[in-house]
């Protein structure tokens, strides 16, 4: 990639990060990267939106360990 086409999609990035920003929707430039990867790789976008949404339901795995559960040591 030259580096206008790197300035470009940096620039493009942030652009989306920021209209992720003011829309409330808790993306990090990582993940939203990510996102517009895949669907640059052709995914449907409303089905990477209905992942999102259910992964944020479901508790992560550290929310669901109990708070005197003992780490296991070998």
């Amino acid at each position: 990639m030259d580096s206008e086409a790197a300035r470009t999609a940096r620039d493009s990035l942030e652009l989306a990060f920021q209209m992720s920003n003011i829309l409330d929707t808790g993306l990090d430039r990582h993940t939203l990267s990510v996102l517009i990867a895949l669907c640059d790789l052709g995914l449907n976008p409303e089905a990477l939106a209905a992942v999102v949404k259910e992964l944020r339901r479901e508790p992560s795995p550290s929310s669901t360990i109990p708070a005197d559960a003992k780490p296991a040591h070998s």
